[in-house]
């Protein structure tokens, strides 16, 4: 806790994904949801068209997984519970999943 006592300021996060053109983006450590959102889609939107947030995390981390017929996005605690989650809801639509990305918030 901060010497002042105040608690300390949550950190959004979140990650877009265009399966259309494969194009994906993420963004850690923002004040807001919205800019996180707001920069993630900026940065997807620059590599294709057709980018949306799939996921978005407070004080975690979050993961895109990806295969042939589908793709899963999920946020958790950790960086590996959050890749499990992920490949566990893209297992449910396709087979081979991969991780795409990953990132999480500083706190």
């Amino acid at each position: 806790m901060p010497a002042s006592g105040a608690a300390a300021a949550d950190n959004y996060g979140a990650i877009a994904y265009s399966r259309t053109s494969g194009a994906r983006a993420y963004s850690h450590d923002y004040s807001t949801r919205a800019g996180a959102e707001t920069r993630a889609l900026g940065e997807c939107r620059a590599r294709g068209r057709g980018c949306k947030i799939v996921t978005w995390y407070r004080n975690a981390c979050g993961a895109l997984a990806s295969g042939p017929d589908g793709w899963g996005a999920s946020w958790s605690s950790s960086r590996r519970a959050a890749e499990n989650k992920a490949l566990a809801k893209c297992s449910t639509y396709s087979y081979s999943c991969g991780v795409l990305v990953w990132s999480c918030t500083t706190r």
